[in-house]
């Protein structure tokens, strides 16, 4: 049964199903876990969480000492608050057994059921300018490759993976999105490349939870799109560290061995608990191209469910845009761009779509304007992919530095417009990315 107690009623031996507040809020990554040293309660409690739910079937219950004196100090909370707060448990339906790692047969992927807990209530902020998001999503940033490292390192020792435990940092990113797409995105592609493995699976997270906003897709497919997006290579895991390390290109050999990860992150998915459809799909078939050239199995667009389409794209894309050890991060703009010219890749109805997801000219890209100045894009505008706001900071007229000012390209009267992308390798700055975000320098 299911108890909301007070942080302060939490004893060793407690099996905590969820804290009540953000994800953000506590010290713990996963939610539901069996509380084993006063330590770990010290630090529930010093982080500032007021509640927690805990699951008297599969640990300790409060004393009855307890019980009582939370009766009588409990506030009055009325019907549809508890039932706003309450979590929703997961099925208990048991999943395949870790020795179960022989990879779904070659063939069309069903629309997946969702069996994730239910989204809680939306964020009400919409809109919410660069630079406010921006803080709280660096935020979220750390966390989350916190959290993806604490997922290797238990894949790594042979531990099932279950992938629903990673909700509340799906919905934590949905919420970012929600206020300003561009924020965690355009951040979390600021990654080094000694921390590309980790970094890579927030960022495809965020990038399909804003693709599947933009292609319309209802709110619990999104979320489940966003867990997909975080799972998606964590066959990786499994790889040779020499290999997956490598400060250069793989080799033939090295190459085979690593394209066994959508498989092998497929089997350690499977061994998880109710792991939903969608996830094994998106882990399985993401590096598929619709022309049938891709692998593990050579499908084609035909046989390919539109999510393992989406997984796709946001997976080369984040990967073009990162710098890695034998390649620079090419720009926003030029990846979108090279990306259209590969035929036979990505389905190029969906690849357009997540065009005007991260915008025909994505935060962080250089332009050149009509009133001869160069500038960087902050944020897309709501009405228009070719009219976003941006910060001009260099006079061409002087070739000077000037004072960074915000225009709105899209507002009524500005007659200022983009004239051309421009590559910054061509130019001396090295503080173009503090330009747009103050915070670009998040991952310690």
């Amino acid at each position: 049964m299911l108890k909301r107690i007070p942080v302060r009623q939490l004893r060793p031996g407690m099996h905590v199903h969820e804290f009540c507040g953000s994800w953000l809020d506590h010290p713990f990554w996963r939610a539901r876990f069996v509380l084993s040293d006063p330590a770990e309660i010290a630090r529930i409690v010093e982080s500032g969480v007021q509640e927690a739910w805990i699951d008297t079937t599969k640990g300790g219950d409060v004393a009855p000492e307890d019980a009582v004196a939370a009766t009588a100090s409990a506030p009055q909370a009325g019907p549809a608050s508890d039932a706003g707060d309450a979590p929703a448990p997961v099925a208990d339906a048991p999943g395949p057994s870790a020795s179960q790692t022989a990879p779904a047969p070659p063939r069309p992927a069903p629309p997946p059921a969702a069996t994730a807990p239910p989204a809680p209530s939306p964020s009400p902020a919409r809109g919410t300018p660069l630079h406010r998001e921006t803080e709280r999503a660096a935020k979220l940033i750390r966390h989350g490759k916190r959290m993806v490292m604490s997922l290797y390192g238990e894949a790594r020792l042979g531990q099932a993976i279950d992938a629903v435990d990673c909700m509340p940092l799906v919905d934590e990113i949905t919420a970012s999105v929600n206020r300003n797409p561009g924020a965690l995105i355009s951040l979390a592609r600021l990654k080094t490349h000694d921390e590309y493995t980790y970094m890579h699976s927030v960022a495809v997270c965020a990038l399909m939870v804003a693709f599947a906003r933009q292609i319309g897709l209802p709110p619990d497919e999104v979320r489940l799109a966003g867990l997909a997006g975080l799972m998606h290579d964590m066959g990786k895991a499994l790889m040779p560290l020499e290999v997956l390390n490598k400060p250069g290109a793989l080799a033939p050999a090295e190459f085979e061995i690593m394209k066994s990860h959508p498989q092998r992150g497929h089997a350690l998915l499977r061994g998880g608990r109710d792991t939903p459809g969608m996830v094994l799909d998106v882990c399985l078939h993401h590096h598929e191209k619709v022309d049938g050239t891709g692998y593990p199995f050579g499908l084609t667009q035909d046989r390919l469910s539109v999510h393992a389409r989406m997984g796709a794209i946001c997976d080369v894309y984040d990967a073009v845009t990162s710098n890695r050890p034998y390649k620079g991060a090419w720009t926003p703009n030029e990846s979108v761009r090279r990306m259209a010219q590969w035929a036979g890749h990505f389905d190029a109805q969906l690849l357009r779509a997540f065009v005007r997801t991260v915008g025909i000219y994505p935060t962080g890209s250089l332009v050149r304007l009509h009133s001869e100045r160069l500038a960087v894009v902050l944020d897309q505008h709501a009405e228009t992919v070719l009219t976003p706001r941006v910060r001009a900071f260099f006079s061409l007229r002087s070739n000077l530095r000037i004072a960074p000012i915000d225009i709105d390209l899209g507002a009524r009267g500005c007659r200022d417009r983009i004239v051309s992308v421009e590559s910054p390798g061509d130019w001396a700055f090295d503080d173009l990315d503090a330009l747009w975000a103050p915070e670009a320098t998040v991952h310690p």
